[in-house]
């Protein structure tokens, strides 16, 4: 990959990060995809349709019990290839500067992700998917069950207009 790949673009503003991690995180596993750069990977998980494994490390596959139970499911992962410690962005689709925390980047002091998928199905430590939206080989943190009765919010938005402040 090239360093303009994950670079910082003009008028991106870093923080100074802290010299120690204030916490420690554990892989349970890796997800596959058919994206090997940033510019092939979609901008969302709607944004394809293809089929991508989640593989669970196996100290961690007795927490896949019952999972079958569950038609979406939602992956924390690690954008390990991100650039850190962004606060200020440049988004190519924007008119101006925005806030990292406005924008669901993968560019920010801690580079964690999320996606609700469809989950497909299991075959012993593997689950099949679609709706990932990150780069082969990203380290996954969790795996939680999405739950339209607590997890979706219909009314939500995002005023881009507001975005400046």
């Amino acid at each position: 990959m090239s360093a303009d790949e994950f670079g910082i673009r003009p008028g991106e503003e870093m923080a100074d990060l802290p010299a120690t991690f204030d916490t420690g995180l554990y892989f349970i596993g890796r997800l596959r995809t058919p994206w090997r750069t940033r510019s092939e990977c979609p901008k969302n998980g709607l944004q394809t349709d293809a089929l991508c494994t989640v593989e669970v490390d196996a100290p961690y596959v007795a927490g896949l019990r019952s999972i079958t139970g569950c038609t979406h499911l939602i992956l924390l992962y690690w954008m390990d290839q991100a650039t850190r410690g962004l606060v200020v962005q440049q988004p190519r689709h924007a008119d101006g500067p925005r806030g990292t925390f406005s924008l669901r980047s993968p560019a920010r002091p801690n580079p964690i992700a999320l996606s609700v998928v469809d989950l497909l199905g299991r075959e012993g430590d593997v689950l099949q998917v679609r709706g990932l939206d990150c780069l082969d080989g990203t380290p996954l943190l969790d795996i939680k069950p999405y739950y339209a009765s607590t997890d979706s919010r219909p009314d939500a938005r995002v005023d881009r207009a507001g975005a400046a402040s």
